[in-house]
């Protein structure tokens, strides 16, 4: 076969299997984007306050989260932008993060993968269960989980847990955020 000749068909098998490939997704893309749509109630720009209480001391701060959809609802990226005020007043940076959100359909399972301008690094397991999101992670201290779920306000409300040991859970955090956009 000419060269010419093949690049033809080549292109023209190109222009006529993209467009059914692009209308027919295989059933993986289509329970990707089943599962990503659960995660729907998420997505916008929301503004509020958290406490976190690590021994004796609680902290307070103001939160901002941005959620937006991603690869055609294929992912969801979150960034959350947490401030308090120090003991003279001055407003301070104390979370500073980035997540992105996904379903892998081979796994059954959400990933949840974030980065904090801390250092810190999770790749958590993830999961939306009874109207909620839940994710968390093992480290050499416990394992933490956040459960997220609208409460009967359709505010963001959000609990941090730890479990030491296997121990019962406690919470040491907790966020009620306000829909802004």
């Amino acid at each position: 076969m000419k060269p010419g000749l093949r690049a033809a068909l080549f292109i023209a098998t190109f222009y006529i299997a993209a467009p059914a490939a692009a209308q027919h997704p295989d059933a993986g893309i289509q329970t990707q984007l089943a599962e990503m749509k659960k995660l729907d109630f998420l997505v916008g720009q929301w503004r509020g306050n958290s406490w976190m209480q690590m021994g004796p001391n609680r902290s307070t701060s103001q939160v901002f989260e941005r959620i937006e959809r991603r690869l055609d609802g294929m992912a969801l990226v979150i960034e959350g932008l947490g401030k308090a005020k120090d003991a003279e007043g001055n407003e301070r940076v104390v979370h500073n993060a980035l997540a992105m959100v996904n379903y892998d359909p081979a796994a059954k399972r959400y990933r949840f993968m974030s980065q904090t301008t801390q250092g810190y690094f999770t790749n958590a397991e993830a999961r939306f269960e009874d109207g909620a999101f839940i994710w968390g992670y093992k480290s050499p201290i416990g394992e933490f989980r956040f459960t997220i779920r609208l409460n009967e306000k359709g505010q963001w409300f959000e609990i941090g847990e730890v479990s030491r040991d296997s121990q019962p859970w406690q919470k040491f955090f907790e966020m009620t955020l306000d829909r802004v956009q």
